[in-house]
């Protein structure tokens, strides 16, 4: 459930100066220099340099009949970097801001051109240039379209596009859960266009109620597959500019169960496919070679699990929108799997030779930085002795071995880069739990400072604040250790007993416990949890996707709401331990998974959690998508068991403390269905408790004047009256 942390990032971002890269940064070809935006201009800088030459300036982005130059959103180059692709006037598809109005700017006759004209205004998707320099193609109104960029010729490839029968992008369940968001790509001899169908029409609809935008009440209808319903089925075609017409891929599917294709991509040859295709329960993964003249397909490559199989964005995010790591020959590519029980990446052969591990070792890769085709090096994210950090690595395919550290080992903390395509330049940034983040630029491999030493130079004269968190880790009763970090009350007094608050996740799609600056920032509360006299704590269970090894990212299969829960009540119970912890005052809380797990707490362990709050939690495991709980609890035809002891639901009537829930009715991720659900188990079993709902609000609960603030004021008031601060 990707989306499920993103909020608590944002709002951060919100509310911390942090130190970001340039916006929209793009490498020349060669990688000696960048593209980015400036005062509503593209310049052209070099790296660690200040001085920048304007390339394209916004006095010539004024289309024809307007007065003002459009509002660059995004903006990519075509091969000869000699045209430029400009987004604009974008708007949202469920999280993002994908749909918009394009544009060509031409470098050397200096003229704009509009894309779509014939278009509805802000209309158009993931526009993108062909390799050969002459067409642009686009989504709109779920066809595909191609448009002569010379003559402003426009060829409709498909026309059978509706809200139900999508091409060329994809339904709610494989963005949320696949990052599956543009679903075509060219041929490299721009001759062809391969593209996803998602056919949604057997998909049943969640029906929102929207009780505020009019007189009478609406339904907002959301194509939504619960656990238990089957997938859309999805065809890949390719469609020749030529004619028009389609050609079917002979993909495998199961009947009765359906099945994933996540991945697709041109072979470099443009005369193949290669695609990965998933079963139901998402623990068979293939690799399939599809010749696109006669729909011959073939296994390359075939990984089982008996738990769940990750896919690839969790670590190679280009992916998402495009993209696969082939080697020079055209032959070979690199990717992921954890057959020796850690996730390393390995050279594949499309010919279905045996896998080369290239990052051997008892670690996990974390996620790919930076693939350097002309030095054959993958440069990559691990931490092999600290699971709460971050560290950038490098490694030569021809002679695999121990990879090189490349980020200074004396910066302890999380490192972050954008590397040039030759790996001969960096944008470092890095941040720890006490340190804002800083970045400079860096020559790698030897990671050089450009200029000023900005990180080192933050590091020395960083003073510790007395109130940021310290890591430690909690072993249970049953010889399980957890990373962990505390934020103790300013002015500490170890002879009193402090109230201890907890902030929990707990699922395959969060950790918490990083070391990186905002780790035990409690974005919620108004005020200082240290200054009113409060303990804050969170640790990271078994299940959470932690660089700890297969075992134990996937010790939760089938056991979300159990193992996760019991890991942190243990946890709990030795952290009690301490001589200042008023074990008599014990809050807990998250949004979304984390609220699904203060709910699991609150009632598994009545006796110990004394006051939750809990934000769009799921109550019943039933009711979410089935990509997402499929993969971590199996399929309920099979077992339904586990789903019902997951949910929160089977033990609302355990509840003894104060109860705070919350949830937007709007909710398109975890529908706000979960919240009557839970109502209706806590009324039957006679349970008081406190429920905010917030009218038409989705899962980030942050639409609409007053929002934020009120929610900061009902979270503070809530905890201040239940779990009062301050020693005793």
């Amino acid at each position: 459930m990707n989306s499920r942390n993103v909020f608590f990032l944002l709002l951060l971002v919100s509310v911390q100066s942090f130190s970001q890269a340039p916006d929209h940064l793009i490498w020349s070809t060669n990688g000696q220099a960048y593209f980015t935006l400036s005062n509503g201009d593209i310049v052209r800088k070099e790296p660690g340099k200040s001085a920048e030459v304007k390339y394209v300036s916004v006095a010539n982005l004024i289309p024809s009949g307007a007065v003002r130059p459009i509002e660059i959103k995004r903006f990519t180059f075509s091969a000869k970097q000699d045209l430029v692709l400009i987004q604009a006037n974008t708007k949202k598809v469920w999280r993002y801001e994908t749909i918009g109005d394009y544009y060509i700017y031409n470098l050397n006759s200096k003229s704009l051109q509009k894309l779509g004209k014939n278009m509805p205004p802000s209309s158009l998707q993931f526009a993108k240039i062909s390799p050969n320099d002459n067409w642009v193609a686009y989504v709109s109104g779920h066809n595909i379209y191609a448009e002569e960029i010379k003559t402003g010729k426009q060829i409709q490839l498909t026309k059978d596009g509706s809200k139900y029968l999508i091409n060329g992008t994809f339904d709610w369940a494989y963005e949320e859960e696949f990052f599956c968001r543009d679903g075509f790509r060219w041929s490299p001899d721009s001759k062809h266009i391969a593209y996803w169908q998602v056919n949604a029409t057997g998909v049943k609809n969640y029906l929102m109620i929207n009780n505020t935008d009019s007189s009478y009440p609406f339904a907002v209808p959301v194509e939504y597959p619960i656990a238990g319903e089957k997938p859309s089925p999805v065809k890949i075609g390719v469609v020749s500019l030529d004619n028009a017409q389609t050609k079917w891929i002979q993909t495998p599917d199961d009947a009765k169960w359906g099945s994933y294709i996540p991945r697709m991509e041109w072979v470099p040859n443009s005369e193949e496919l290669i695609l990965q295709h998933l079963n139901r329960k998402q623990n068979t993964s293939q690799l399939l070679l599809a010749n696109v003249q006669n729909n011959k397909v073939s296994t390359i490559y075939k990984e089982q699990e008996n738990t769940w199989i990750d896919i690839m964005p969790l670590w190679d995010n280009h992916y998402a929108n495009g993209g696969w790591d082939w080697l020079a020959d055209g032959k070979h590519f690199l990717w992921a799997n954890e057959s020796d029980g850690w996730r390393h990446f390995y050279i594949q052969s499309i010919d279905g030779g045996k896998p080369v591990c290239i990052t051997p070792g008892n670690y996990d890769v974390m996620k790919t930085a930076r693939v350097d085709f002309l030095h054959h090096q993958l440069y990559f994210y691990a931490s092999p002795k600290n699971a709460t950090e971050q560290y950038l690595y490098m490694v030569n395919w021809d002679t695999p071995g121990e990879p090189k550290l490349v980020s200074p080992e004396s910066q302890k903390g999380s490192h972050d880069y954008i590397l040039s395509p030759n790996g001969e330049f960096a944008f470092h940034s890095f941040s720890n739990i006490n340190l804002a983040p800083v970045s400079e630029w860096v020559t790698l491999p030897k990671h050089e400072a450009i200029g000023e030493t900005s990180v080192a130079k933050a590091l020395s004269a960083n003073k510790k604040d007395k109130n940021a968190p310290t890591f430690f880790t909690v072993t249970t009763s049953e010889g399980v250790t957890m990373d962990a970090w505390m934020v103790k009350p300013t002015n500490f007094d170890p002879n009193k007993k402090y109230p201890i608050v907890f902030y929990v996740y707990t699922e395959p799609w969060g950790q918490t416990a990083k070391n990186e600056y905002g780790t035990g920032y409690n974005f919620l509360y108004n005020g200082s949890m240290a200054d009113d006299g409060y303990i804050y704590v969170s640790m990271d269970n078994r299940g959470t996707p932690v660089p700890k090894g297969r075992a134990w990212r996937k010790s939760a299969y089938q056991k979300i709401g159990e193992i996760n829960i019991r890991d942190q009540a243990l946890g709990a119970k030795e952290i009690f331990k301490l001589p200042f912890v008023d074990t008599s005052r014990v809050a807990v809380w998250g949004w979304s998974g984390g609220g699904s797990a203060t709910l699991n707490l609150m009632f598994q362990y009545p006796d110990i959690y004394k006051t939750g709050i809990s934000i769009a939690g799921v109550g019943s495991q039933l009711t979410y998508d089935n990509i997402y709980q499929e993969r971590y609890m199996g399929l309920p035809q099979e077992d339904k068991s586990v789903f019902i002891k997951g949910s929160p639901n089977t033990y609302a009537k355990n509840l003894k403390g104060n109860l705070l829930y919350i949830h937007g009715t709007g909710d398109d991720n975890v529908h706000y269905q979960n919240a009557e659900l839970l109502i209706n188990e806590l009324v039957k079993n006679g349970k008081q408790f406190s429920l905010m709902s917030y009218p038409n609000r989705t899962h980030s609960i942050s639409e609409g004047e007053g929002t934020v603030p009120h929610l900061q004021a009902l979270y503070t008031q809530y905890l201040r009256l239940h779990c009062p601060p301050g020693g005793r």
